[in-house]
């Protein structure tokens, strides 16, 4: 503890933002972009983007359902479950496959996944295969390479120095709203500072309410010892197995068929095919219609297909409702009678996680909430990465001295201004590597997946290259200004290696693709500002350099005249006085 409370607040809120900043960037940086997780997805699968993509309606989900079960019986009649993923607003296109039961125990079979063109008539099977989006989605909280229990650990005890950080960082802001309006620019570290609290503070609710809800994703592996007491199990596993079981059961309710009502039946009746126990998906539409109150279907999953105890499990589209549970309708496709629904009212409990849950996703956002919760995501990252900046800017002012006087810069701060350039500089063109990457590899080529993956990697790696060999103002401008080319050049790249060009998905209206085309662009523009910046102060500190050498240059010529001159007048004055 420091001698006052405020001491001990900014030492705390310097060291936790400090420790763990930068892999809170890759955190935030990931986590930003997975708010249009499926847009990268259909960027990175140029085989979609003619001919696939569409909105769900009425009039053509017939004949897709029809169309539909009759590739999976002629494809998969003996699978373990058939999925079918209607168009929506995150997955715009329709896509069926199927699940083959699986060898081992505890273990998932192979599954296959089909696109079908809007038309019906194309089967599309030789899309690229890519992580897309996931990948991004996946990066900020499992860190890729690291084991998966390890990673999550990491990412959940950054994000708790993260929530300290912002505590802190609120307690030590004794003008709050003032530096909400607070920026002077070139005025060295005061202008870092400046760039810190008003990044900070005009994020600040998305900052706290992200970090939170973050911290409660992870809590049922924070805090399991409720789960590990209350529940039977030979380890962990299985008393989380039971655990998620009974909370599933007492949130669907099930019906008795014997006790149907004379809606149901006449639905049953007329739905019921009564040669060889066969159903027609479509025909179910009215009843599955009515339970869900006309609520568009995102995905209709059937388990055991062609058995007698077929069940199809229909989930509707709650993209707009601000929660994250996925319960089924579950139907009988042979009767069409309702076996079991979610729960219209759920415990306090769930319904505060679920809400938690929805917010940190934010899966019920339109476009435009989507596009600010992106804006505060890459707040986030401008506060945690002008506080990384902030420190190196103080810690070699009071180098100076030293280093004006021919000794090196501490480690500590060689290493701090290292990771600043890897990071801040690194991501961003490891982004534009895996997306150069998904359209320059083959599409047949053997994991060209995670291919994808180890180019943004390796972007980031040769970002760190560079920070061996140099730190200062060029380095930043070289990387920043090769990355700031590398996303002006995306929706060439587009063009050339997909069917529809920028200009024709304006016309088509196809706004995904419109839409990462001209985020590529404004990064391009936001990259080629912040090399311009660095250009400018290198030049800057370039002349002030010259300058200053230029005046020692001249003291020096100066002096040995001036001592001279002197010199005579003293020996002048000795023969005067001879």
């Amino acid at each position: 503890m420091k001698d006052t409370f405020f001491r001990s607040m900014t030492w705390l809120h310097t060291w936790v933002g400090l420790l763990v900043c930068w892999v809170l960037l890759i955190i935030f940086y990931a986590g930003s972009l997975s708010y249009f997780r499926h847009d990268i997805s259909i960027w990175t699968a140029p085989e979609l983007h003619q001919g696939v993509l569409q909105q769900q309606t009425p009039q053509n989900l017939k004949p897709q359902l029809d169309k539909v079960q009759q590739l999976l019986q002629q494809k998969a009649a003996n699978a373990d479950s058939w999925f079918i993923s209607l168009p929506s607003s995150r997955h715009p296109y329709l896509s069926y496959g199927w699940q083959d039961a699986a060898k081992e125990p505890r273990r998932r079979g192979t599954f296959t996944e089909e696109i079908l063109s809007a038309d019906n008539q194309t089967v599309i099977t030789d899309k690229r295969s890519s992580r897309g989006g996931d990948f991004f989605y996946r990066l900020h909280f499992d860190l890729h390479y690291l084991p998966v229990i390890a990673a999550r650990w990491l990412v959940g005890l950054c994000s708790l120095f993260m929530l300290l950080a912002l505590l802190s960082g609120i307690v030590i802001h004794k003008r709050i709203f003032k530096d909400f309006f607070s920026f002077r620019a070139n005025k060295g570290p005061r202008s870092w500072l400046d760039g810190h609290n008003v990044t900070a503070v005009l994020a600040l609710p998305y900052h706290l309410m992200i970090t939170y809800t973050g911290l409660v994703t992870f809590m049922m592996m924070f805090m399991p010892w409720g789960i590990m007491t209350a529940f039977d199990g030979k380890d962990s596993n299985e008393k989380v197995r039971a655990f998620r079981s009974q909370a599933a059961s007492e949130q669907v309710h099930t019906f008795d068929p014997i006790n149907l009502g004379s809606e149901d039946v006449n639905s049953a009746q007329l739905v019921r095919q009564q040669v060889d126990q066969v159903y027609v998906l479509s025909q179910l539409l009215p009843s599955i219609e009515r339970h869900l109150a006309h609520k568009p279907i995102k995905q209709i999953v059937i388990s055991q297909p062609q058995s007698p105890d077929a069940k199809v499990n229909v989930y509707p589209d709650l993209a707009k409702e601000v929660t994250d549970k996925r319960i089924p309708w579950v139907l009988n496709p042979f009767t069409g009678e309702l076996i079991s629904k979610p729960f219209d009212q759920v415990s306090g409990s769930k319904a505060t996680h679920d809400t938690f849950m929805a917010l940190h996703t934010a899966r019920f956002s339109e476009p435009v909430l989507r596009i600010i919760f992106f804006i505060c995501g890459l707040m986030g990252c401008a506060m945690i990465a002008t506080g990384t900046v902030l420190w190196a800017v103080k810690i070699r002012q009071k180098q100076a001295k030293n280093i004006a006087q021919g000794h090196k810069a501490s480690l500590g701060l060689r290493l701090v201004e290292g990771l600043n350039l890897t990071f801040i500089a690194g991501l961003p063109l490891g982004t534009a590597a895996f997306f150069y990457a998904n359209r320059l590899l083959a599409p047949q080529l053997d994991g060209r997946a995670q291919l994808e993956v180890d180019s943004f990697f390796i972007g980031l790696g040769v970002v760190g290259l560079c920070a061996l060999i140099s730190t200062g103002l060029q380095m930043w401008r070289t990387v920043l200004a090769f990355t700031a080319l590398a996303f002006a050049m995306l929706p060439l790249l587009n063009g050339l290696t997909s069917s529809q060009h920028l200009f024709d998905n304006i016309a088509t209206g196809q706004w995904v693709l419109v839409g990462f085309d001209l985020m590529s662009l404004i990064f391009a523009l936001a990259l080629s500002f912040a090399a311009i910046k660095c250009h400018n102060k290198a030049t800057e500190k370039a002349a002030k350099s010259t300058r200053n050498r230029t005046v020692i240059h001249m003291n020096t010529q100066v002096m040995p005249s001036t001592h001279s001159t002197i010199d005579t007048d003293i020996k002048t004055a000795s023969q005067g006085g001879q």
